[in-house]
C-alpha cells in the first residue's frame, strides 16, 4: 500500500499549488478594483498610445530598449554593427529614452549591444514609463505579474509531479495488473485538479500575466501595423525589422556568421 503515500503526496502538491494560484488570482482582481484605475483608463481611451508605450505594453522594458535602438539606427544617430557593437554617431538624444541609451554607452562612444540593451531597459526612463502606464491601468504591476506567473509555473510543476508519482505507484513491486488500473484512476483526481486550474488560468488569468492589462490589450488591438515600421517593431520585436543587417546586429546572428 505504498502507493497510498504517493497519492497523498500528489494530492498535497496539487492542492497547495492550485490554492496558491487561486489566491493570487483573487488578490490580483481585488487589487485591480482597490486601486481605482478605471477612471484613468477612461481618460486615455480617446488618445493614441505613443511608440514607447506600445512597446512596453507589447514586450516590456526590453522591447522599449529595442525600439529605441532601432529608431536611433534608422535616423543615423547610432551605428549598430553586425559584429555586436553599437557606436554613437550623434551624441544628442531627442527624448529621455535615447538619452538613457547614450548614458548607457558611456563617454567612450561604443558598447556591446547586448549589455547596452539590458542597461537601457533597466534605466530610469523605462521605469518612469512603466509607472505611468501602471497608474493609468494599462500595464500590470510587476508584483502581480510575477506572482501570477510563478503560481502558474508551480501548478505546471505539480502536474508533472502527479504524473510521475502515478507512474511510480503503478510500477511499484507487488502491484498486480489487476490493481494497476484502480491505482491510476486514483491519481487521475489530483491530475484533473491541476489540469482544470491550468485551463481556467489560460482563459481567465492569462491576460493578467502579460505586460499589458486587459484595458491595455484593447488599446493595442486597434493599432495598425505597417510592415517594417517602428510600430511593427514595438509590437512584434526585432523579428519585424526589415533590414537584415540591423536585425542581425540586434539578434547577434551576424557575429556568428563572421566568426
Amino acid at each position: 500500500m505504498l502507493w497510498v503515500l504517493f497519492l497523498l503526496i500528489a494530492c498535497a502538491v496539487s492542492g497547495v499549488s492550485c490554492g496558491r494560484l487561486c489566491l493570487a488570482a483573487v488578490r490580483a482582481a481585488e487589487s485591480e478594483r482597490a486601486t481605482g484605475r478605471a477612471p484613468h483608463i477612461g481618460a486615455l481611451q480617446g488618445q493614441d498610445l505613443s511608440l514607447y508605450e506600445t512597446a512596453f505594453l507589447s514586450g516590456g522594458p526590453d522591447r522599449v530598449a529595442e525600439v529605441t535602438l532601432v529608431s536611433m539606427a534608422r535616423s543615423r544617430r547610432l551605428l549598430l554593427a553586425h559584429t555586436g557593437w553599437a557606436t554613437v554617431v550623434d551624441p544628442v538624444g531627442e527624448d529621455p529614452m535615447e538619452r538613457s541609451v547614450l548614458r548607457a554607452i558611456g563617454p567612450e562612444g561604443q558598447a556591446r549591444i547586448a549589455p547596452l540593451r539590458a542597461a537601457a531597459a533597466a534605466g530610469d526612463a523605462v521605469r518612469v514609463l512603466a509607472e505611468r502606464l501602471v497608474a493609468a491601468g494599462l500595464a500590470v504591476p510587476d508584483q502581480e505579474r510575477t506572482t501570477l506567473s510563478g503560481a502558474v509555473r508551480q501548478v505546471r510543476r505539480a502536474t508533472a509531479a502527479v504524473v510521475l508519482l502515478g507512474v511510480l505507484a503503478v510500477l511499484l513491486p507487488g502491484e498486480s495488473a489487476r490493481q494497476g488500473g484502480p491505482v491510476a484512476l486514483w491519481f487521475g483526481l489530483p491530475l484533473l485538479l491541476t489540469l482544470s486550474c491550468l485551463t481556467l488560468a489560460r482563459v481567465e488569468i492569462h491576460p493578467y500575466t502579460r505586460w499589458a492589462s486587459p484595458a491595455g490589450q484593447r488599446l493595442l488591438a486597434g493599432r495598425p501595423l505597417g510592415a517594417g515600421s517602428l510600430l511593427a517593431v514595438a509590437v512584434r520585436g526585432v523579428r519585424a525589422v526589415d533590414d537584415p543587417q540591423l536585425r542581425a546586429a540586434l539578434t547577434g546572428t551576424g557575429r556568428h556568421i563572421t566568426e
